[in-house]
């Protein structure tokens, strides 16, 4: 079901900026925050990994377009989001916390610890 979910999308923002139009919407907020955990926690730890989102080229370049909105990625920590996932399932992943997979929106730096 999450990767026919995923396909319908791909499809749908094949001819959309975003979910409902050309602005910016709540909607798309909520799906960016799963987004963009997707290839560095869901892929692997919760083993969704059939596909990852750099796989869906339409996905990916909504993701990154989120990504861009001034703000939006000072509140992404990937390293912490990795780490979540992998440690507080430990029944599922023994909390060994892989070193990949490298995601590259293009080199976009997002949020450092202060």
């Amino acid at each position: 079901d999450l990767f026919v979910a995923l396909d319908t999308l791909e499809q749908h923002l094949a001819t959309r900026r975003f979910l409902v139009g050309e602005r910016l919407s709540e909607a798309d907020l909520r799906l960016f925050a799963t987004l963009i955990r997707f290839d560095v926690a869901y892929y692997g730890a919760l083993r969704c990994n059939l596909k990852r989102l750099a796989d869906y080229p339409h996905l990916h370049a909504y993701t990154k377009r989120i990504l861009a909105v001034p703000g939006v990625g000072a509140t992404v920590r990937l390293d912490h989001v990795k780490r979540h996932c992998w440690d507080d399932h430990e029944m599922i992943n023994r909390r060994i916390v892989p070193i990949g997979p490298t995601v590259d929106f293009d080199k976009v730096v997002l949020a450092r610890a202060a």
